[in-house]
């Protein structure tokens, strides 16, 4: 690792088995602070294991999202992982298994428009911005002014983007409760 001994060395996602309220589930996490939560391919191929090791396990899958978006410095690699990650959470699908997304400050760019955009319930976290290009762009391109509340968790929620908003200290008991309409306690 190339991390100073003091600090816990950073991915840019991982995946973990885990239990939720004694309900198992595979999660899948972004970092932000890892090249922005990028999604470039080593995090696509993560989150496809991820996935994969949830149908394998027949468990829920739960995915942290966190990301500015598509690691441009990886070209077209980058945005190939927006199909293949959907294309994975499809295995959720055909195995009757849930896919729980999760979506933090920031959900953006390619991320928010593929694999954070698919699950069968989507929370986002409290003061999470939900958006595919930013707040300037848009409004720079379509040369209107935007809502106030544009790409916030509220505005997300008022038009169907996302089914529930909680604050971080409120996720778990919020997965526990929607494991439970999903899985047996093991």
């Amino acid at each position: 690792s190339h991390a100073p001994a003091d600090e816990p060395e950073v991915h840019d996602a991982d995946h973990y088995g885990a239990a939720i309220d004694r309900r198992p589930v595979v999660i899948g996490v972004m970092d932000f602070r890892f090249v922005g939560g990028s999604m470039g391919s080593v995090m696509g191929e993560q989150i496809c294991a991820g996935i994969e090791a949830a149908v394998e396990d027949r468990s829920p899958f739960v995915l942290i999202s966190a990301s500015g978006g598509a690691r441009l410095q990886e070209g077209v690699f980058s945005l190939l992982q927006m199909a293949k990650t959907a294309a994975a959470r499809r295995l959720l699908a055909d195995a009757g298994l849930p896919f729980i997304s999760v979506m933090t400050y920031p959900t953006s760019g390619g991320v928010q428009a593929s694999i954070a955009s698919l699950g069968d319930v989507i929370i986002a976290e409290r003061g999470a911005m939900i958006g595919f290009a930013g707040r300037r762009v848009i409004r720079d391109t379509i040369a209107q002014e935007l809502p106030e509340d544009f790409q916030t968790d509220s505005f997300a929620l008022q038009h169907g983007l996302i089914d529930r908003v909680a604050k971080r200290e409120e996720l778990r008991d919020e997965l526990a409760e929607l494991l439970s309409f999903f899985v047996e306690v093991r």
